[in-house]
């Protein structure tokens, strides 16, 4: 998941036309790069014909890109377009497979397309590349439809995955932290890397039945491979899960991702501690609303208190 490539996301539709004598030159000449960058492909994979104003794109490369004597300045150009198309697709291919199950591999390269046209990487690291997935499936709901609501979940869920993978962390509370303080006065960071997420589809089940089946996938290419030709592949695809609430706390634990399925009371304690709220406020929010009435709650939430400091979700608050 670790990957990084230097991106700028400023636009400049009109190349330098002269060589660089000043910053400003070198600015407008990297503008001018990155806009060729990340203009789309055409429907047949190569650098499209035509530039932002309507000039042929080999004319305006031949202003800043020299030809060799092997390859023409339009050549030489689309050989870095496609190379980043082809590794930002790549990288939302790889970590988002649960949406992509959802969609379809031509649907879903459609909306990556569509996405990083309009958000095109704009970090030092890819890890950042689908940071506003989510908000664009909001904006444009078309590249997702009619599985608008399911792809939402599962994206707020692989994205709090890459969150959870290598996000900052913050020391977890020790006893000394608390000792003394009443619930009523004490109140709890959570960890920056800990993601709460109340969805409306079991999208952790079907990602592991999805990752479950490419792997088997996979190592039945391997053995035909070594003993036959290649066969096509006559596996079902994962049906889509069923609307059903769920709670789901996603995390790491001994440099491992993983996702928890949570109570309502649980997600609702964490949730309201989250905000600032001190400890018996959360508690007491929670179980006022809870329809749960033979519980010995007392009991109940120490058990999820004691879990949730083990797992060192806790921290000081900012």
């Amino acid at each position: 998941m670790k990957r990084s490539k230097p991106t700028n996301s400023a636009n400049h539709s009109s190349p330098p036309n002269s060589v660089v004598h000043s910053r400003e030159d070198l600015r407008a000449l990297q503008r001018t790069m990155t806009s060729a960058l990340f203009r789309p492909l055409d429907t047949r994979w190569g650098m499209q014909k035509t530039w932002t104003d309507g000039r042929p794109t080999r004319e305006v490369a031949a202003e800043f890109i020299k030809p060799n004597d092997r390859l023409s300045s339009f050549e030489r150009l689309e050989i870095y377009n496609r190379q980043y198309w082809f590794r930002v697709l790549e990288c939302l291919h790889d970590d988002y497979p649960g949406l992509r199950a959802i969609l379809g591999a031509k649907k879903f390269t459609q909306l990556a397309t569509g996405y990083l046209a309009k958000y095109p990487s704009n970090s030092f690291t890819l890890r950042n590349l689908g940071e506003r997935l989510e908000e664009f499936i909001r904006e444009e709901p078309g590249w997702t439809a009619p599985h608008e609501p399911l792809a939402v979940d599962m994206v707020q869920f692989e994205w709090a995955q890459t969150v959870a993978f290598d996000g900052p962390s913050k020391r977890p509370i020790t006893a000394d932290d608390i000792l003394g303080k009443a619930p009523d006065q004490l109140t709890l960071g959570l960890q920056p890397y800990l993601s709460l997420l109340s969805l409306n589809y079991a999208v952790d089940d079907f990602l592991v039945a999805v990752k479950r089946r490419e792997e088997d996938a996979l190592r039945g290419e391997a053995s035909n491979a070594i003993h036959s030709a290649p066969r096509a592949s006559r596996r079902k695809p994962v049906r889509r899960p069923k609307k059903r609430q769920i709670f789901l706390a996603v995390h790491r634990y001994e440099n491992q991702v993983y996702s928890k399925r949570l109570e309502p009371e649980e997600y609702q304690i964490l949730a309201t501690l989250g905000r600032g709220e001190t400890v018996a406020a959360a508690c007491e929010t929670a179980i006022a609303q809870t329809v749960k009435t033979d519980l010995d709650w007392t009991e109940t939430v120490k058990n999820w208190f004691d879990t949730w400091t083990a797992l060192g979700w806790f921290c000081l608050p900012q």
